[in-house]
């Protein structure tokens, strides 16, 4: 399997002198590979470091115990589901322990910390996802057989980023986050990919349903040129992520002003 990432600075970001609030993480275990992206929150002065307690404590919750290719699907849904609240629960334990650990006499709430999160287990034929907050994610498959790597293959958008008009995002320290974590478990014997990315890539891999032809009721579409573009150069060249930091840190990408991450994981078929 080849697992690539890269996170970029965001424009407004270095233009207002603040740094980086993105971050990923991604574990390969033999076949299967553990991802996770998290996006901190603008103007919360430690929402950097929750975000990389998040990935951190995804990656390594939803590593354990991951179900089997051949188990049924009610048993990966329970295990999904499950691994959501535990990271959930893990990830304020590791705040609360930050926070005593670093301003044990000036308290700071774990809200300024405050990190939005995706992650996803990879094993294909399945592909499960956890998320809180407005990261995204999409999912690969192959084409039919005998076609080309980026004509054949397909991106569905299968954990939207929430619809405009939406109360604001519900971050892992928001109170009933527990509650408000979106699971999803996908099968398909066609999977050939997963891809994570915060809601500052939205600009650039989601195209709007009018650019084909559908009613804007329909919602955000992964960009084929984008997901399957980058799914053929990545297998191209065994995984470097250059060509990915490249697209993250061009003119498209540049006017969200916000940072921009793109984590995924592909089969090396075809």
């Amino acid at each position: 399997m080849i697992v690539a990432g890269a996170v970029v600075q965001g424009t407004g970001h270095l233009a207002a002198g603040v740094g980086c609030q993105d971050a990923f993480k991604a574990v390969e275990l033999d076949a299967t590979a553990v991802l996770a992206v998290a996006d901190g929150a603008g103007g919360r002065e430690r929402s950097a470091l929750g975000a990389h307690i998040a990935v951190d404590t995804a990656c390594r919750v939803l590593a354990e115990d991951i179900p089997a290719p051949d188990d049924l699907p009610e048993v990966w849904t329970r295990w999904t589901v499950a691994g959501g609240a535990r990271v959930v629960a893990e990830y304020l334990r590791a705040v609360e322990s930050v926070l005593r650990a670093t301003a044990p006499s000036d308290p700071v709430e774990a809200g300024a910390l405050a990190a939005t999160m995706a992650a996803a287990v990879v094993r294909p034929p399945w592909a499960a996802f956890v998320s809180v907050g407005d990261c995204f994610g999409t999912v690969l498959t192959r084409g039919p057989a005998g076609t080309a790597p980026r004509e054949g293959e397909r991106c569905h958008l299968v954990l939207p980023p929430p619809a405009p008009g939406t109360p604001g995002p519900v971050f892992l320290s928001s109170p009933g986050a527990a509650l408000r974590v979106r699971t999803f478990v996908v099968w398909e014997p066609e999977l050939s990919g997963v891809v994570l990315a915060t809601d500052g890539c939205a600009a650039l891999t989601l195209d709007h349903p009018s650019v084909r032809e559908l009613p804007p009721q329909v919602g955000p579409l992964p960009s084929e040129r984008f997901f399957c573009g980058l799914a053929a150069t990545l297998r191209a060249n065994g995984g470097d992520a250059a060509p990915l930091r490249a697209l993250l840190s061009g003119p498209q990408a540049a006017r969200t002003g916000d940072d921009l991450t793109v984590l995924c994981a592909l089969t090396e078929g075809s």
